[in-house]
């Protein structure tokens, strides 16, 4: 079992990388910043998940953090900006803070900060036109509603440990679909520009 989640781990550690086809230039810090969130996540770890098997939940995480295919690169950026977005939020509240170790909480925040920061670029350059905020609305609505059932579950479990523990991996799950969203967003627009 420790072997797979090291491999897991090493194969998600490789799918971060540059993201030119979102049309902005992310930059080296924004890819590090990525891939140190994902590792910072799986350091946060305090509870065996076996522990926790009783207190597993599906939160049903949305298409639109999965499945490039039907979304325009404004609608990417702004999936991941809006994911970014709440994981900052969920971790940045009293019940976190009593829950996790206050210096990777910390490394955590600066990392999804840092991911913002840049993400918000992207998205001043992509957006522009009205219709492109209009057409967003629909994903990053999905993105919202799966965030409020994770926030509902916590109040559900009371914040206990096992509740974080359970949202620390659906988190740390989403941030690795979405380094998949984005990569595979990135071969579909290179198939385009090759035909």
């Amino acid at each position: 079992m420790a072997f797979l989640l090291s491999l897991l781990t090493g194969m998600m550690m490789l799918s971060y990388g540059p993201v030119p086809s979102l049309g902005c230039d992310l930059s080296q810090n924004h890819i590090l910043a990525s891939r140190k969130t994902f590792v910072v996540l799986g350091q946060m770890r305090r509870l065996s998940p076996f522990f926790c098997l009783k207190d597993r939940k599906d939160f049903r995480i949305p298409q639109e953090m999965v499945d490039g295919s039907q979304l325009q690169k404004v609608q990417t950026i702004s999936v991941l900006h809006e994911m970014l977005q709440q994981s900052f939020n969920l971790f940045h509240t009293e019940g976190a803070s009593a829950a996790w170790n206050t210096t990777l909480l910390d490394q955590l925040h600066k990392g999804l900060s840092q991911q913002l920061d840049d993400l918000e670029t992207c998205l001043v350059q992509a957006m522009g036109e009205e219709e492109a905020a209009l057409a967003i609305q629909g994903p990053v609505l999905a993105v919202k509603r799966y965030f409020w059932g994770i926030r509902l579950y916590l109040k559900e479990k009371e914040y206990s440990d096992c509740a974080w523990e359970v949202v620390r991996v659906e988190i740390r799950r989403s941030f690795s679909l979405s380094a998949n969203l984005q990569q595979r967003l990135g071969r579909k627009d290179g198939d385009r520009s090759s035909s």
